[in-house]
């Protein structure tokens, strides 16, 4: 299995330990050199948010994957984790609404959790 996805499935996996809502999955590899997937999940409050960044953060790291940065924990309407080859973004209900990021990488292949494992 190649790092990212193997990278992507850690994440995803820690977010749902978290109860996440609405993962999205995008390959945005064919459309980008930012990154082979963003990884979207929000969360009901700013605790349930933090909780979902500080889950993916501890799996990765776990893993081995150290974050190139992370933006956002303070507020938590919006955490971004870069880990390179994946963008874990990690919103609020209503911030993920306003910026719709599926819409603006609609360009991108959204993609199940089980087309990572193939």
């Amino acid at each position: 299995m190649e790092e990212s996805k193997k990278m992507a499935l850690l994440a995803i996996d820690a977010l749902e330990d978290k109860k996440a809502a609405d993962i999205t999955i995008i390959d945005i590899s064919e459309i980008s050199i930012l990154a082979d997937y963003f990884i979207i999940a929000d969360g009901n409050n700013r605790n349930q948010v933090q909780a979902m960044a500080d889950s993916a953060e501890e799996a990765l790291g776990r893993a081995g994957y150290e974050p190139k940065q992370i933006e956002g924990y303070q507020t938590a309407n919006w955490i971004l984790m870069d880990y390179k080859d994946i963008i874990v973004h990690v919103f609020s209900k209503e911030d993920r609404a306003f910026y719709d990021l599926e819409r603006i990488w609609r360009d991108g292949k959204q993609i199940t959790k089980a087309e990572l494992l193939v």
